[in-house]
């Protein structure tokens, strides 16, 4: 997907409440620090201190926007960051480039990190010459899925579903509610209809035939060994071609390749969105031709 045109996928109103809401969080009452500064028409610096792929930059001029304030990009979206590099400059008010920095800092230092993890997982893969999707979960922090979501398409992962109406998920707690695998999956078959599909999550060989052979169009093997995965993701295709596999559960960018196989579809990791490490970057204030600073 071009990350040039991610932005596309953002509805303005929906940005517009996300930043209002940000910037609401982090100072809900009084701004005192405003009196220091005062409303002098100001300038600042976006540097990027630390290697990494640039994702956030919709959600960045949102918060912004709300401040009244303008950036002026020097990157586009999915950049790789060469550290120190000057990213963009932001113009305003004083007190209002201060009202927004550590709120779109935070954001687009979180974006980036996920967008970067998701970049090395998709580079390692095809580096192993495999050719499936690698994908994010729906393990994502409340309130900032939709950041997280669009980091994984920026580094060039599938976000996944978005929701729980996106596909629908027959996971081990829905099985044991049901009473049996094909009792669960033949009712998730009916309600997901012809628009939705189904997805199962099976620990063995056996569950993963029953579920296909109650419909479901996906299957995740869940938490399974490498050497586990592979002759089970086999054994299903052999039955079940129509059916793609899902590798889930206990794998980092360290263990990745391990499950890059000819019979599996896709590799999904939660750590994309747990455990990225954030970037580094800062927004300085300048009154002249801008230098890059000592940090």
């Amino acid at each position: 997907m071009d990350t040039e045109g991610l932005s596309l996928l953002l509805p303005p109103t929906t940005l517009a409440a996300l930043a209002d809401s940000w910037l609401q969080e982090d100072c809900p009452g009084l701004n005192f620090a405003a009196l220091a500064t005062g409303a002098v028409p100001s300038q600042a610096a976006l540097w990027a201190k630390s290697p990494g792929v640039l994702a956030g930059r919709p959600f960045f001029d949102a918060i912004f926007a709300q401040l009244d304030c303008q950036v002026s990009w020097f990157l586009p979206e999915g950049s790789r960051l060469v550290p120190v590099v000057k990213v963009a400059e932001v113009r305003g008010p004083a007190h209002h480039l201060l009202l927004g920095e550590r709120v779109a800092l935070n954001m687009l230092a979180r974006c980036s990190g996920i967008a970067s993890a998701a970049a090395t997982a998709v580079e390692l893969t095809k580096a192993a010459g495999w050719a499936g999707r690698v994908a994010g979960t729906r393990k994502t922090t409340p309130g900032f899925r939709l950041v997280e979501k669009y980091g994984l398409l920026a580094g060039g992962a599938a976000c996944h579903r978005y929701d729980l109406g996106g596909l629908v998920m027959v996971k081990d707690n829905h099985i044991v509610a049901a009473g049996s695998v094909d009792k669960a999956v033949r009712g998730a078959r009916l309600a997901a209809g012809f628009e939705l599909k189904v997805e199962v999550e099976c620990g063995s060989l056996h569950e993963a035939v029953q579920a296909a052979h109650a419909g479901a169009d996906l299957v995740m093997l869940d938490n399974f060994k490498p050497e586990e995965l592979h002759p089970t993701a086999a054994a299903l295709k052999a039955q079940f071609p129509q059916v793609a596999v899902e590798a889930s559960g206990g794998i980092t960018l360290n263990n990745l390749p391990q499950f890059c196989g000819p019979h599996v579809d896709v590799i999904s990791l939660g750590m994309l969105t747990q455990a990225a490490p954030a970037l580094d970057f800062s927004l300085k204030l300048f009154a002249e031709e801008a230098v890059t600073p000592q940090f």
